[in-house]
Protein backbone atom coordinates (compact mmCIF):
# COMPACT_ATOMS: atom_id res chain seq x y z
CA UNK A 1 0.00 0.00 0.00
CA UNK A 2 1.27 3.42 -0.85
CA UNK A 3 0.64 6.67 1.00
CA UNK A 4 -2.32 7.70 -1.14
CA UNK A 5 -4.13 4.46 -0.45
CA UNK A 6 -3.51 4.80 3.30
CA UNK A 7 -4.90 8.34 3.30
CA UNK A 8 -7.92 7.18 1.26
CA UNK A 9 -8.46 4.42 3.82
CA UNK A 10 -8.29 6.97 6.65
CA UNK A 11 -10.82 9.13 4.79
CA UNK A 12 -13.12 6.12 4.42
CA UNK A 13 -12.74 5.36 8.13
CA UNK A 14 -13.63 8.96 8.97
CA UNK A 15 -16.77 8.68 6.85
CA UNK A 16 -17.64 5.35 8.49
CA UNK A 17 -17.06 6.80 11.97
CA UNK A 18 -19.27 9.79 11.10
CA UNK A 19 -22.01 7.46 9.90
CA UNK A 20 -21.90 5.42 13.11
CA UNK A 21 -22.03 8.54 15.28
CA UNK A 22 -24.98 9.77 13.21
CA UNK A 23 -26.91 6.57 13.91
CA UNK A 24 -26.11 6.86 17.61
CA UNK A 25 -27.34 10.47 17.51
CA UNK A 26 -30.60 9.35 15.92
CA UNK A 27 -31.14 6.76 18.66
CA UNK A 28 -30.40 9.45 21.25
CA UNK A 29 -33.01 11.74 19.76
CA UNK A 30 -35.58 8.95 19.96
CA UNK A 31 -34.74 7.58 23.40
CA UNK A 32 -33.85 10.62 25.51
CA UNK A 33 -36.60 11.94 27.80
CA UNK A 34 -36.87 15.70 27.32
CA UNK A 35 -36.17 18.51 24.89
CA UNK A 36 -32.91 19.49 26.59
CA UNK A 37 -31.23 16.11 26.34
CA UNK A 38 -32.61 15.54 22.85
CA UNK A 39 -31.15 18.86 21.78
CA UNK A 40 -27.82 17.70 23.18
CA UNK A 41 -28.00 14.54 21.07
CA UNK A 42 -29.07 16.47 18.01
CA UNK A 43 -26.37 19.12 18.17
CA UNK A 44 -23.28 17.60 19.75
CA UNK A 45 -23.13 14.18 18.17
CA UNK A 46 -24.79 15.18 14.90
CA UNK A 47 -22.27 17.99 14.52
CA UNK A 48 -19.43 15.56 15.14
CA UNK A 49 -20.82 13.08 12.63
CA UNK A 50 -21.38 15.65 9.88
CA UNK A 51 -17.93 17.11 10.44
CA UNK A 52 -16.31 13.66 10.21
CA UNK A 53 -18.17 12.81 7.01
CA UNK A 54 -17.41 16.16 5.37
CA UNK A 55 -13.77 16.08 6.43
CA UNK A 56 -13.42 12.50 5.19
CA UNK A 57 -14.90 13.51 1.83
CA UNK A 58 -12.62 16.55 1.71
CA UNK A 59 -9.51 14.42 2.35
CA UNK A 60 -10.60 11.81 -0.17
CA UNK A 61 -11.15 14.30 -3.00
CA UNK A 62 -7.97 16.15 -2.10
CA UNK A 63 -5.79 13.03 -2.23
CA UNK A 64 -7.56 11.02 -4.93
CA UNK A 65 -8.40 13.78 -7.44
CA UNK A 66 -6.10 16.57 -6.31
CA UNK A 67 -9.21 18.72 -5.92
CA UNK A 68 -9.64 21.09 -2.98
CA UNK A 69 -13.35 21.61 -2.52
CA UNK A 70 -14.24 25.04 -1.19
CA UNK A 71 -17.84 23.86 -0.80
CA UNK A 72 -16.78 21.15 1.64
CA UNK A 73 -14.65 23.61 3.60
CA UNK A 74 -17.57 26.05 3.78
CA UNK A 75 -19.89 23.21 4.81
CA UNK A 76 -17.52 22.22 7.62
CA UNK A 77 -17.28 25.81 8.86
CA UNK A 78 -21.02 26.42 8.55
CA UNK A 79 -22.00 23.26 10.45
CA UNK A 80 -19.32 23.82 13.10
CA UNK A 81 -20.63 27.31 13.84
CA UNK A 82 -24.40 27.07 13.36
CA UNK A 83 -25.40 23.69 14.81
CA UNK A 84 -24.25 24.27 18.43
CA UNK A 85 -25.64 27.82 18.40
CA UNK A 86 -29.00 26.58 17.12
CA UNK A 87 -29.12 23.88 19.79
CA UNK A 88 -28.34 26.43 22.48
CA UNK A 89 -31.08 28.75 21.25
CA UNK A 90 -33.63 25.93 21.10
CA UNK A 91 -32.84 24.94 24.70
CA UNK A 92 -32.94 28.55 25.82
CA UNK A 93 -36.32 29.14 24.19
CA UNK A 94 -37.67 25.91 25.68
CA UNK A 95 -36.44 26.85 29.16
CA UNK A 96 -37.86 30.36 28.99
CA UNK A 97 -41.16 28.88 27.79
CA UNK A 98 -41.07 26.75 30.96
CA UNK A 99 -40.84 23.37 29.28
CA UNK A 100 -40.36 20.99 32.20
CA UNK A 101 -37.16 19.07 32.75
CA UNK A 102 -37.25 15.27 32.81
CA UNK A 103 -37.77 13.41 36.06
CA UNK A 104 -34.51 13.05 37.93
CA UNK A 105 -32.73 15.85 36.08
CA UNK A 106 -31.40 17.24 39.31
CA UNK A 107 -31.58 20.74 40.72
CA UNK A 108 -32.64 23.68 38.59
CA UNK A 109 -30.32 26.47 39.74
CA UNK A 110 -31.33 28.83 36.96
CA UNK A 111 -35.02 28.85 37.89
CA UNK A 112 -34.54 31.05 40.94
CA UNK A 113 -32.43 33.49 38.94
CA UNK A 114 -34.77 33.86 35.97
CA UNK A 115 -38.27 33.34 37.28
CA UNK A 116 -38.43 34.60 40.89
CA UNK A 117 -38.89 38.23 39.81
CA UNK A 118 -41.60 37.22 37.37
CA UNK A 119 -43.47 35.20 39.98
CA UNK A 120 -43.34 38.13 42.40
CA UNK A 121 -44.62 40.46 39.68
CA UNK A 122 -47.52 38.12 38.86
CA UNK A 123 -48.40 37.82 42.55
CA UNK A 124 -48.39 41.60 43.01
CA UNK A 125 -50.60 42.05 39.93
CA UNK A 126 -53.05 39.50 41.32
CA UNK A 127 -53.11 41.29 44.67
CA UNK A 128 -53.75 44.63 42.93
CA UNK A 129 -56.73 43.17 41.11
CA UNK A 130 -58.30 42.08 44.39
Amino acid sequence: MNVNQLIELMAALLILFGSIVSVISAFGMIRLPDVYTRSHAATKSATLSVLCVLFGAFVYFWIHDGYVSIRLILGIIFVFITAPVAGHLVCRAAYRSRVPLAEGSGDDALKSVLFDDEELRVKSEIEQLK
